[in-house]
């Protein structure tokens, strides 16, 4: 089943394997994706979805340097190349629009203001133009702020559609700006938009409607991860997650959107079970984080109906043509992790698509 056709939102995948979002940070200090950038995902096109790396909808919204962004002419520019070079391999894509929340560091988003839903800085240091510093405590953003920051996802997305994608992935996750609004370590918010699980909530939510109605619900999907406790955004209390994914959940699903893709290292356990009985639409799964999804463990996701399509990382990066080595049980290439953030083509684009001996 893993490697039968679905249909997520307007489009019809001929596999269930789908590209992870993967930060690789070969996109310069301008944000625009150039040639390596096209060719990387033009090689992975037989993929039944590519998700982008996370791209920044606002200058503020950039966390890492090399990252590509959907702000400017030029980095739209930049994406259609690639979009068109994915398309005329007969993919599909989606742009994972991210903002990095207070996970980024004046040197590295050009001097704006590092903004979260408290005012409450990570515990560690971030990599910047100007070398490691420590996070910095960002700014509280107030009501008034936050149609603002709506509006930022939604011209992203707009962006990424002009672009030529064929949907968004709005990032949930991993402790940038929407998670750190549904996470308590992160949101010690006292208005509507914080305290109880359904205000943590309520910020994502309008997003994705937003986001849906500017550029269609089935054009949309969104990335969760709880309980990943990565980068300040903890989630320790198991009933108050519940209720908060919940809340998310609940609240999007009548929405129509193209799917809700969730990272969590229990795929059957039973927070992961009720999340895809209360989402109405294709749920996608990723096992884990820093962990490679093996084939085994891709094809009995969707056979034990764990998931509709598995989201794959680290076996993408290092193998192009994955689809075909894992549909003829073919060995595979291995991934070399001290190129994943470098730059240029080596562990990027010279890894080889297999050849018979």
């Amino acid at each position: 089943m893993l490697f039968s056709p679905i249909t997520v939102g307007e489009l019809k995948l001929p596999n269930r394997l789908v590209m992870a979002p993967l930060t690789r940070c070969r996109s310069g200090q301008d944000g625009v994706p150039g040639p390596i950038v096209v060719e990387h995902y033009r090689q992975r096109a037989s993929l039944g979805l590519i998700v982008s790396e996370g791209t920044y909808p606002s200058h503020a919204g950039q966390g890492f340097p090399g990252q590509p962004g959907l702000v400017t002419d030029e980095q739209v520019e930049g994406w259609t190349k690639v979009t068109d070079a994915v398309h005329a391999e007969g993919g599909r894509i989606f742009a994972q629009v991210m903002h990095a929340g207070r996970v980024t560091h004046e040197d590295t988003n050009g001097g704006r203001t590092v903004v979260g839903p408290s005012a409450i800085a990570i515990d560690g240091m971030t990599r910047t133009y100007k070398g490691k510093q420590p996070y910095p405590v960002p700014h509280a953003l107030t009501e008034d702020e936050l149609p603002g920051v709506i509006e930022e996802f939604v011209q992203g997305s707009l962006n990424a559609i002009r672009a030529g994608f064929d949907g968004v992935e709005l990032h949930g996750a991993n402790g940038y700006l929407l998670h750190e609004f549904l996470s308590p370590a992160a949101n010690q918010r006292e208005d509507q938009y914080g305290g109880s699980p359904e205000n943590r909530a309520r910020f994502v939510v309008e997003v994705v409607k937003a986001v849906a109605k500017a550029v269609g619900a089935e054009k949309v999907g969104i990335r969760v991860s709880p309980e990943h406790n990565v980068q300040g955004a903890t989630e320790l209390d198991r009933e108050d997650l519940r209720r908060t994914y919940s809340a998310l959940t609940q609240a999007i699903s009548p929405l129509g959107l193209a799917y809700l893709s969730v990272l969590h290292n229990e795929p059957a356990g039973e927070l992961v079970r009720e999340l895809r009985e209360q989402f109405d639409g294709p749920f996608l799964l990723n096992t884990g984080f820093s962990v490679m999804t093996t084939r085994d463990e891709a094809i009995s996701l969707v056979e034990n109906d764990l998931a509709d399509a598995v989201v794959v990382g680290r076996a993408a990066i290092a193998n192009p043509d994955l689809v075909y080595r894992w549909k003829e049980g073919l060995p595979e290439n291995e991934p070399n992790m001290a190129t994943f953030y470098t730059s240029g083509a080596e562990g990027y684009t010279d890894y080889p698509v297999y050849q018979p001996a």
